[in-house]
């Protein structure tokens, strides 16, 4: 059995799971609504206010779907009741951001400043504080939508191995390379 796809998810107050026939998964909360189409060799059980994600079957494609159909629907429950939050750093002499309703202007040390359009149903904003680098905090109870945008806005200006400058996450631990040395006989 999979470590991961045997775990039981509780389903918190306040969250609605319905399974229909084609196996859609539908999750409602207070902060929005998710649904997830469930491959049909894997079967979704509610009992009582736990969520139970089954495999009838052992071979390879069913069992390398029961961890992650138990996770995404993991994701599903604490997205829409909890929320998910990522926090990117920009690290650089002159980057800046720009929030303006949901379009981001991003200035990353291009001939143009970067524009994004961000979804609906990402909450976005830009701290700005004397003396540290600026941050851009995003917020939604999508943890997939928000991961792409996150890893969208991050591969503008990725972190660079020398000086670090570039776009991270907040507390990214960056591999760093030593500079050119030296050379003594």
């Amino acid at each position: 059995m999979s470590r991961i796809g045997k775990l039981p998810i509780s389903i918190p107050d306040g969250v609605k799971v319905t399974i229909t026939e084609d196996n859609l998964v539908t999750v409602k909360g207070k902060l929005g609504e998710l649904s997830q189409r469930v491959d049909p060799q894997i079967e979704v059980k509610i009992e009582d206010s736990t969520l139970h994600v089954i495999r009838h079957s052992d071979e390879i494609d069913p069992r390398s779907k029961h961890g992650l159909y138990r996770a995404l629907l993991a994701n599903m429950i604490k997205g829409v009741s909890s929320g998910f939050t990522v926090t990117q750093e920009m690290v650089g002499v002159g980057f800046k951001a720009v929030l303006t309703g949901q379009m981001l202007d991003i200035s990353v040390g291009y001939s143009h400043n970067v524009v994004l359009q961000l979804p609906p149903e990402i909450k976005a904003e830009v701290k700005v504080e004397r003396g540290k680098n600026p941050l851009i905090i995003m917020q939604s109870f999508d943890r997939q939508l928000l991961g792409q945008v996150a890893a969208k806005i991050r591969s503008l200006r990725p972190p660079e191995p020398y000086k670090g400058k570039g776009i991270k996450f907040e507390n990214e631990e960056l591999r760093r390379k030593a500079g050119k040395a030296a050379e003594k006989k």
